[in-house]
């Protein structure tokens, strides 16, 4: 398997929900907000919240070369047969440009779920039966968490983009995926150096996924107990999971990510405002800090 993602992506990248263009009235707001990121040097956009290829490809159209990818399309959300349809059209328009992220979601969003592991490998197969017009191993990315889904990913896919992830997850991830595959993590960033202020951010955006057992469960696997998912997250979690601080403080929690094995690193920033938002002054503020 090539792997012309790893080779794209460079080493920080942007995730977003802000930047998913369903509005019709923001797009030109979002083409500019996208543009001013590839010209920053980021190398990719990772738009979460089930985005599809729609979302992605208006910001693919307003830019040159960073690539747009989905994190995550739930395999309940499209068919696997509509979503090659979709990559072929944008691979068609726009080659090499986009990169599909695939994941199983949550229990509590899709009356659909199931035996995900074996509906993730099903979705995998029907894209490959799809030949010429499905999606290529090397196109596509999984939202692999747990050993078997790590697993999967190093024979059916291009990497990893786990969410809600330690150092810790990030070096056992790598020793699972070996040297080739792209591992690309997201992390929270919070710019603030007061912990008591940084720590509050942080809680107000982890406490919603602390009822997902997906997370919990992954965090319970890599050393934290029961009483570290409660209440907003203990700060060892809150600490292990969000960059904040000064500049250098969170530099070095970046990096830490990267000498862990990650390949590159999407940022999601954290500022107790609405997840659509776009906190571009904080992503200039990234770009300086990781030049």
């Amino acid at each position: 398997m090539t792997h012309f993602l790893k080779d794209r992506v460079g080493r920080h990248g942007i995730w977003s929900i802000g930047l998913r263009a369903e509005e019709p009235g923001r797009r030109a707001e979002l083409a500019e907000a996208v543009a001013e990121l590839e010209e920053l040097g980021y190398g990719a956009v990772w738009l979460g919240g089930n985005s599809t290829v729609g979302n992605a490809v208006p910001l693919i159209e307003a830019t040159s070369k960073i690539t747009v990818g989905t994190s995550i399309q739930s395999i309940w959300q499209a068919e696997a047969t509509e979503a090659a349809a979709e990559f072929t059209d944008v691979e068609a328009a726009h080659p090499g440009r986009f990169a599909l992220g695939l994941g199983v979601s949550h229990a509590r969003l899709s009356d659909r779920y199931h035996r995900p592991l074996a509906a993730l490998i099903a979705y995998l197969d029907t894209l490959d039966t799809l030949d010429a017009a499905g999606v290529p191993a090397d196109r596509r990315l999984i939202a692999a968490l747990g050993p078997k889904s790590l697993e999967l990913t190093r024979e059916r896919a291009a990497g990893s983009i786990p969410y809600l992830v330690t150092t810790e997850h990030t070096a056992h991830a790598r020793e699972i995926l070996g040297a080739a595959p792209l591992l690309a993590p997201e992390l929270k960033v919070v710019l603030e150096s007061d912990p008591t202020r940084a720590r509050d951010l942080a809680r107000g955006s982890l406490a919603p996924y602390l009822d997902l057992p997906n997370y919990t469960n992954n965090f319970l696997r890599h050393g934290f107990t029961d009483a570290d998912v409660v209440n907003g997250g203990s700060d060892r979690l809150v600490d292990a999971v969000f960059a904040w601080g000064d500049d250098d403080t969170i530099r070095a929690r970046v990096d830490a990510y990267l000498d862990a094995g990650a390949d590159h690193v999407a940022l999601q920033v954290v500022d107790g405002n609405a997840r659509q938002s776009l906190p571009r002054g904080a992503w200039r503020r990234l770009a300086a800090l990781l030049t």
